[in-house]
C-alpha cells in the first residue's frame, strides 16, 4: 500500500513523461486520457470523473463536484491546461480535499514550458 508521498512521486513521474512527449498545448481532456492510460501501468487503483456528494447538516445535497482523478482514495491530481493558474484553482482543490477528508492534492498545469513549474502540492491538515 503506497503512502500519499509515494503516490505523488509516481504522479509527478507520469506527468514528466507526458509533458516530455507532448509538451504544452493539448486539451485538458487529452492529458487526462493519456495520464489514465499511463497510470494503468502503475497498477495503483484510481477513479476518474467520479461525482462526490456533499452532505450538509446530515442532508444529502447530491453531487457537489467531480474531481478529475482520485488515486487509491489518498491523492487527488487535478489536471489543467490553462495559460495561468488562478487562485480559485488552488482553493477548489483544497475544498475537494476537505470534503473528501483526503490529505494531498496535486494541481498540475500542463500548459507550461517546464512541467516542474506547473506542479503544485496542496495539503489538507498536514
Amino acid at each position: 500500500m503506497l503512502t500519499e508521498n509515494e503516490i505523488a512521486k509516481k504522479v509527478v513521474d507520469v506527468c514528466f513523461k507526458i509533458h516530455t512527449m507532448y509538451g504544452p498545448g493539448l486539451f485538458e481532456s487529452v492529458y487526462e486520457e493519456i495520464f489514465c492510460y499511463e497510470w494503468n501501468k502503475v497498477a495503483t487503483p484510481y477513479t476518474r470523473q467520479c461525482g462526490i456528494k456533499v452532505v450538509h447538516e446530515g442532508n444529502d445535497m447530491g453531487i457537489g463536484f467531480v474531481p478529475d482523478i482520485v488515486i487509491d482514495n489518498k491523492v487527488i491530481p487535478e489536471l489543467k491546461s490553462v495559460e495561468n493558474l488562478a487562485e480559485v484553482h488552488y482553493k477548489q482543490l483544497l475544498t475537494y480535499l476537505r470534503l473528501t477528508n483526503l490529505k494531498l492534492g496535486l494541481l498540475i498545469n500542463f500548459n507550461v514550458p517546464l512541467i516542474k513549474n506547473g506542479i503544485h502540492r496542496i495539503v489538507n491538515n498536514l
